[in-house]
């Protein structure tokens, strides 16, 4: 039994996170845990203001200036966002949509990751930096999202609580509940406090910070029946299960799945799919949600590569017929029998691109697809194979197109379309970007003002529209990216648009 003292301690921490239950939500990202609670600032004076006259803290450092990609890796300036508004920033950040080509996400990861001197306005909150967070989580980048608040310290209650969602997806959860209690500045709310107690073995605190929640009303029915279930399961064997909460948050998740409820992730926002790759997990599931975070670019193709090779198919059908086609090109693949190579690979191509995965096979293999002489369908599939992967520029030296389709994706892969007919509307929206092309007039005023990250955010969005038919869209990011020095990246794009079918 806890001790007088230790109740009272209980007690005092609970009334100081009470208030949690009034504020705001803290984050555009609606299926964060509500594990801290957010302080109330304390008044301050604001002294005199003057338009849109911007204050910040002479000589402190903003968070807003954390990365963790130097400029000379990104290809990026320094001075990303020039002359930009934060709170515009962090909203363009925010609306941006989700990129299906693998190009631009890469881009995308490198302005969200890139050091950069923060904007002029920026004060001490970080608003750029949760932005930029809140954004890699809903990519689905929780390697990168964890490595940035590792980088930040994450002991605000702002960052705090998108650091314990990423340790309760991989697995950390010890982790994010010492940190916890190893940091008296964060208020932890009543979920939170009781899911650490439980974890660290302290059950009869948990279920005492339970009872003291529950008489002070401030946890919800639903909060309640799954916490009751979880500090004490056989109590309810028998009993139906639980009703799914509507907000499904990562906290949640974990405790339904301690009670031996666990929820599906395939109908969940894409982050919650690293739980799937834990090891505990079956071999189908951890498959299929690698496969997810493979297409979206959240994991490394060497992840989903060591799961498909892991052991023999279980079974037929569906993801098991990848399984068994993807182990059957490798093995040919890597005997150098060329005859099964260009039976396995159409195969293994067209399964891929049914579940858009087209992109992870052409990182693994594309370069060395193209040092072997294949015919049929294999040697078109290894063509477009190469112009897909990293090394696409290698792939161009000794191939002789033969049609106008593959002279235009040849010209494009070394950047000189001038003399090359575009044999189709997609084709004429992607060659004027590579032939001169004027900027519109608000990415040129972007761009005159050193708002370089903006400009690119928007680009990528213009792209992004044009995959579902802006074709002039296509043509002014296009463009835009050649501007900024992302020659390289502008092009592979190109050739992603006219290869890859992501037109929704």
């Amino acid at each position: 039994m806890p001790t007088n003292k230790t109740a009272g301690l209980l007690l005092a921490l609970l009334l100081a996170a009470a208030p949690a239950r009034a504020q705001n939500p803290l984050s555009a990202i609606d299926w964060l845990s509500q594990s801290v609670s957010k302080p109330t600032a304390p008044a301050v004076s604001k002294g005199v203001t003057n338009g849109d006259v911007s204050v910040s803290v002479i000589g402190g450092t903003s968070q807003d200036a954390i990365g963790l990609l130097r400029s000379e890796v990104t290809g990026l300036p320094t001075n990303l966002w020039g002359l930009g508004n934060t709170d515009t920033i962090a909203a363009t950040i925010t609306k941006g949509q989700v990129t299906t080509l693998p190009a631009l996400r890469g881009l995308l990861l490198s302005v969200l990751l890139a050091e950069a001197t923060p904007p002029t306005d920026s004060g001490s909150g970080g608003k750029l930096l949760l932005a930029r967070i809140d954004k890699l989580l809903d990519l689905g980048a929780l390697d990168q999202a964890r490595a940035l608040l590792d980088a930040s310290g994450a002991r605000s209650p702002d960052l705090f609580r998108r650091s314990f969602d990423v340790a309760l997806l991989t697995g950390e959860e010890d982790r994010g509940c010492r940190i916890m209690v190893s940091s008296p500045g964060l208020a932890p709310t009543f979920p939170a406090r009781i899911f650490c107690l439980a974890r660290s073995g302290d059950w009869n605190a948990a279920a005492l910070t339970l009872r003291t929640a529950q008489a002070l009303g401030y946890v919800t029915s639903e909060e309640d029946k799954l916490l009751s279930r979880f500090l004490d399961p056989y109590l309810y064997e028998g009993d139906p299960a639980l009703t799914p909460p509507e907000r499904v948050t990562p906290l949640a998740w974990r405790m339904l799945e301690a009670v031996g409820e666990p929820l599906p992730t395939s109908t969940l926002p894409i982050a919650f799919a690293h739980a799937e790759l834990r090891p505990q997990v079956e071999w189908k599931s951890q498959i299929e949600a690698a496969e997810r975070l493979a297409r979206a670019g959240a994991i490394t193709p060497n992840a989903l590569l060591g799961l498909y090779t892991e052991r023999a198919p279980a079974a037929s059908g569906g993801v098991w017929d990848r399984v068994a086609a993807f182990q059957r090109f490798e093995t040919a693949l890597n005997s150098l029998q060329r005859l099964e190579i260009e039976k396995t690979l159409p195969d293994l191509w067209s399964r891929l691109a049914e579940v858009e995965l087209e992109s992870v096979f052409t990182e693994l293999y594309g370069e060395r697809l193209n040092a072997l002489i294949l015919n049929g369908e294999a040697r078109r599939i290894a063509f477009e194979a190469g112009l897909l992967s990293p090394t696409f520029e290698t792939v161009i030296k000794d191939y002789i197109p033969t049609s106008p389709r593959e002279m235009f994706l040849i010209g494009l892969a070394k950047g000189k379309l001038a003399a090359i007919p575009a044999p189709d509307s997609l084709s004429r929206a992607i060659k004027p970007a590579f032939t001169g092309a004027p900027l519109s007039a608000d990415l040129q005023t972007l761009l005159n003002e050193n708002r370089t990250g903006e400009a690119i955010l928007t680009a990528i969005d213009r792209i992004e529209n044009g995959v579902h038919g802006n074709l002039t869209a296509v043509t002014d990011g296009l463009a835009l990216l050649r501007a900024v020095g992302q020659e390289k990246i502008a092009r592979r794009t190109a050739l992603e648009l006219l290869l890859l079918e992501r037109r929704g």
